[in-house]
This record gives structure tokens, sequence and C-alpha cells, in this order.
């Protein structure tokens, strides 16, 4: 298998770094926008789409500021994560991604983050 390719994308997003940790750290909030449904046991989550289920251990998260996951069915040391970011003069907020994809499927990955934070930015009603 070849190695996966680290990539980061930033995203500008008009909501509080409170409110945008429960969309990125519940399952409640992931269902509204990551994925059609999020269960979560403990340290577990499952991701569905369209009938298609993955499971994923939060490795890490702070309060406010970021949620790092693995997937649970890849053997290797890739994981994504979501940091809420304020700028400090101008009190911007962005969510910074850090994903892993192959060199062969990093842009179709960007592509997909795009429309998921197209729906978040929907759903919180930010431009």
């Amino acid at each position: 298998m070849d190695d996966k390719i680290k990539y980061e994308m930033e995203f500008v997003i008009q909501a509080s770094p409170q409110l945008l940790y429960q969309y990125i750290s519940t399952p409640s909030g992931l269902s509204e926008w990551f994925a059609d449904n999020v269960n979560s046991r403990g340290e577990i989550f499952n991701f569905i789409w369209d009938g298609s289920e993955e499971e994923a251990k939060l490795l890490k998260r702070k309060s406010d500021e970021f949620v790092k996951f693995t997937w649970v069915d890849q053997d290797d040391d890739c994981f994504f994560e979501i940091k809420i970011i304020v700028d400090e003069i101008t009190k911007d907020v962005s969510l910074f991604i850090t994903d892993f994809a192959e060199d062969n499927e990093v842009e179709e990955a960007k592509m997909l983050w795009d429309n998921q934070i197209s729906s978040l930015k929907q759903v919180l009603g930010s431009s």
C-alpha cells in the first residue's frame, strides 16, 4: 500500500468556537453535516453514509479547540483532525482540517471536505 499524503485545509466560519465545538465533537452535531448519522459508544464513533458504516476512535479532544479521530479499520498512523482557530487580531474563527489520502485521491478528498464544510456552514447559517 502506498503511503498516504498528509494535507491541510482552512475554512473561515462565522460562528463561536463553543458552538463549532458542539458540531465537531458530538454525534448529534456531526450527524448534522459530516455524515448521515453518527453514533458513539465511549471513544468509538460510528459514521454512517448511504448505508455504509465507518468506525473511528476519538484519539484526543480539547474543549472548544479540537478533535482528533483515527479510522479503526486502517492499520496506519493516519488520522483526521478538526481544529478551531481564532485569529488573535481579527477574531475570525476558522476550522483547520488535517487529513490523509492516497496520492491520487488528495484532490477528491479535498473536494469532499469542501462539500462537508459547506453543509456545516448551511447548518450554522454562516456565509
